[in-house]
Parts: C-alpha cells; structure tokens; sequence
C-alpha cells in the first residue's frame, strides 16, 4: 500500500510564495504551523501527482482524513497534525476543508466566474489562516480580513502558475467568464508567450485580486499577538508586490516571484512600519475566546 510521503514533491515551506511560520512567529506556535503546513502539502502534492489515476487521487485523500480523525496510523503527517490538535484541544475542520478543496482540484477543472472561484478560496486558502488565528488564540472577527487576504493569496498564485497548471494538469483557476471579456481562449495559456487578450485577461483578475488585498488592509492591526502581526503586515506586502508584477508582466515567460533580495528589503519594511503602527496602540482587554468549530 502506497503511503501519502512516498507520493511527496520534495516542495518544502521554504519553497512558498510567501513566509510559512517564519522566525517571526514564536517557536511553540512555529512548530504547530509547520506541523500543520506538513500535512496540507502532502495533500496538495496527491492532488497534484502527475501519474496518481482520479480515483487514487480521491483514496489516497480520504485515508488522509480518516488518519487526521483516529480511523488508522498509515500517514504520519495526519498523525502529527491529530496529536496537535489534541494538545491544543482545536478542531480538525480547518484541515478537513483543505481535503475537500484537494478534491475539487482532483474533480474540477474549470471555475465559470469570480464568485466560483472565491467558492473554491473559501475551502483552499481561508482555512489556513483562520488555523493560525487559532493556534494564537485570536479572535474570529479577524476571520473576515484573513479570509481577504488568504484568498488574494492563492489568487496570485493560481495567475503565476497558470501556465504550468494548464499545461501539466489541464487545470484552469482563471475564470472562464474573464477569458470571454477578454476575448482570451483558455488555449492561450498553453502558449510560450501570453497573446495581448490573455495578458488583458490576467491584469484585469490581477486587478480584481488588489481589491481584495485593499478590503485585509485592517488586518495586522486586528491582531493582539504583536509576532503574529509583524509576520501578516510581511506577507500582505509581499501579497501587494505580486499583484504589481502581474499587471506588468507575463507570467508564460516572465518571472513574477520576488528576489531572496527583494523578500528581505520589502519584509524588513513592512516589520519596520507596522511595528510603528503599533507603538502606544491601545491594548484591549481580551476578550473570551470565541467556541471552537
């Protein structure tokens, strides 16, 4: 029987578009992140496994969740991440929204407008967030912001890799109403080059997405723990830059990643302002956490 790690990329958290519990999250809190992290990625990685037939794409993932829920020991991620939940008394809901998003990439290949797309973030992008909301104990009335954010997130992304999606996985998360109003094919995206329609295509989603980046803007402010802030105010910087990048240039044959240079000047900045920002900020009394889904 084949286990979920032997089906692993070799893709590691420090391969992320963006920071994944990095130093500025305190250690204890680091390492249930990344417990966390290990387990999404050996999900995402079955979605993705080029020669995985659907219907062992689709066993594989549900194992997983079995694993994640007591019903068996074969994977250790969904052991680990079942043990820290445990120790931190969280549910498993936020992981078992990551699986059904993984099988919707394994059984849907197509998104017909914005709405459907945002539909798919809510399960493959806004439960990674709200997770690390609650491994600090902060409030849900962050949730409206992170769910902002997490999906401009894995908006970005879904327009930097849209090519290689296309191409290796016929997967399309562009919607295929933006196509039409650019007069695009989906076919484009096979091309070396974005024709002017797909480029016209993805700046027009591109600007989309910044609205969505303009609406998490509060977001580092919402935060009590200062750490978990600094490390948010870093990634929504990094978050604004991509979308900079995607409305000029073209992701089939230009790169739209930020430089080991450009990480470290854009993230020391955004540390820098926001811990400005929250100099003599009035602190709150806390108030009871919100109940656990």
């Amino acid at each position: 029987m084949t286990t979920a790690a032997e089906l692993r990329s070799g893709k590691g958290h420090r391969d992320e578009n963006f920071p994944v519990a990095s130093w500025l999250i305190d250690a204890r809190n680091r390492g249930a992140i990344l417990v966390f992290y290990e387990f999404v990625r050996v999900a995402d990685d079955i979605a993705d496994h080029t020669s995985l037939s659907e219907r062992d794409k689709l066993d594989q993932l549900d194992r997983l969740e079995r694993n994640l829920l007591g019903q068996g020991d074969d994977n250790r991620e969904a052991v680990a991440l079942r043990a820290t939940l445990s120790e931190r008394s969280l549910s498993p809901r936020h992981a078992q929204d990551l699986l059904t998003a993984f099988r919707l990439d394994v059984t849907k290949l197509r998104y017909k407008d914005w709405d459907d797309l945002i539909s798919y973030c809510a399960y493959s992008a806004m439960p990674v967030g709200r997770f690390v909301l609650d491994v600090h104990g902060e409030s849900r009335a962050t949730w409206p912001a992170n769910d902002a954010l997490c999906a401009a997130l894995q908006i970005n992304n879904h327009l930097q890799d849209c090519g290689k999606d296309f191409r290796d996985l016929n997967r399309v998360y562009i919607p295929l109403d933006a196509f039409a109003t650019a007069g695009a094919a989906v076919e484009d995206l096979g091309k070396d080059h974005a024709s002017p329609a797909l480029l016209t295509c993805i700046r027009q989603v591109a600007a989309r997405n910044a609205v969505l980046l303009r609406e998490s803007d509060p977001f580092a402010a919402q935060i009590e723990n200062t750490r978990l802030a600094h490390e948010v105010a870093v990634i929504h910087t990094y978050a604004r830059r991509i979308v900079a990048m995607l409305q000029a240039r073209d992701p089939l044959s230009e790169r739209v990643h930020l430089s080991k240079a450009e990480f470290a000047l854009h993230g020391l900045t955004a540390v820098l302002v926001n811990a400005l920002r929250r100099i003599g900020r009035a602190s709150p009394a806390r108030k009871p956490q919100d109940a656990r889904g």
